[in-house]
Parts: structure tokens; sequence; C-alpha cells
């Protein structure tokens, strides 16, 4: 099924709630080191993306897909996320290793992304997740809603308001690509942006079926 084109775009990079310089931010991301054809697919779109003045492309080692978020390392008890590192480590070695395909990438109001099939096994470990959280916090402590969850991989963001229209006549002469993506592990990430870019360093890798 076709993704719809956003009609505009917006700036992404205003600071939401809780978010400014200096801000660290635990998170779960599926992300793509190792991935030779994720990272080639990628490649092979920059030069077209990097000619947008309004995008701000994102280079390969912070390509990423958005799981669940846990909240800002100064809200967080250490303990209480290595409870949730176990806890999931736990439920996500009951989940078996999935394979991604990436395909062709939309305008979204705030990025180039690529919508990835299937979802539902995404879906499963990001349940996972969300249940590991709980068992340490309880249901109703659970950061972010459980839907809407759109799983993606992001090329670029959009750094100014405008219409979409350029991006999408930008994209329809874009290369027909895909790529393939085995998914073995999630990376609980600390999360910063104090650059203009989402960019982290690693907290915890918990393996798929082992």
């Amino acid at each position: 099924m076709a993704v719809p084109h956003a009609t505009d775009v917006r700036n992404h990079w205003y600071w939401r709630p809780g978010w400014g310089i200096g801000s660290r931010f635990y998170t779960w991301h599926i992300t793509f080191d190792g991935q030779p054809e994720v990272e080639e697919l990628a490649d092979q779109y920059r030069s077209l993306l990097s000619s947008q003045p309004s995008l701000d492309v994102i280079p390969n080692r912070w390509l990423h897909l958005t799981m669940q978020g846990i909240g800002f390392v100064q809200d967080v008890a250490t303990d209480d996320v290595d409870a949730i590192v176990a806890a999931a480590r736990n439920r996500c070695a009951r989940l078996s290793p999935f394979k991604l395909i990436i395909g062709t990438p939309h305008v979204d109001p705030e990025s180039i992304q690529i919508a990835v099939d299937p979802v539902e096994p995404v879906r499963q470990l990001r349940a996972a997740i969300r249940a590991a959280i709980a068992d340490v916090w309880g249901q109703d402590r659970v950061p972010e809603p459980a839907e809407p969850y759109n799983p993606h991989l992001s090329l670029a963001y959009t750094n100014t308001e405008g219409p979409a229209a350029p991006l999408i006549e930008a994209l329809s002469s874009a290369p027909n690509l895909s790529a393939h993506a085995m998914i073995n592990s999630c990376q609980l990430i600390v999360l910063n942006r104090d650059e203009g870019m989402y960019v982290w360093e690693p907290y915890a890798t918990i393996d798929l079926g082992s």
C-alpha cells in the first residue's frame, strides 16, 4: 500500500517539552550498524537529499528505527534502567530475529522516511520492551502511548516550514531501491540532539532469541 505524502513540512528541530542543550534521554532503538544494504541505500539517496536546503540528512552511523522511550536521564534511577534492561533481555530472548525490507522514501511532515515491511515483528519487539518497562514500573507508568506507532527509517529531517512539493518532486526522480536488514538485537541508548542531529551513546544491547 502506498504511503501518502505530506502536503506541507515543518521544522523538526523545535524544542519539545523537557528538551534543551545538554538533555540526555534513555530510549530504545533498532540501529543499523553492520547492515551494508541499508547503508548503501542511504548512500544512494544522500546526494539527492543533500541538494535540498530544507533537509538535514542523517549520516549512516545515526540511522535508526525509533522504538520506545523511557525518560530523561536525570529523571530515571540507574537501578530502574538496569532492571528494565534485565526484564527486556528476558522477554526479547523469546522473540526470533527477523528480516526487514526497506523500500521507497516519502515525505512526512518532519522527515523523509521509509516505511518498513513487515511491521508486525517490529510491533512485537516494541510490545516486549513496553512489557519490560511495565514489569519494573507497572502498566500505568509505561511512557508514550502504545498507538499510534509507525515503524520507519528516517533518511533526513526537515529544518524549515513550507510546502512539501519541492521535496516530493525531488523524490520523484529517485531510483527505485530497496534494502534488506536482519534484525537480531535492539539497543537502549542515551540520546541527545545538542548539535542539530540525533546522536547517542549505547547503554545496553538486547539480543533476540538468546
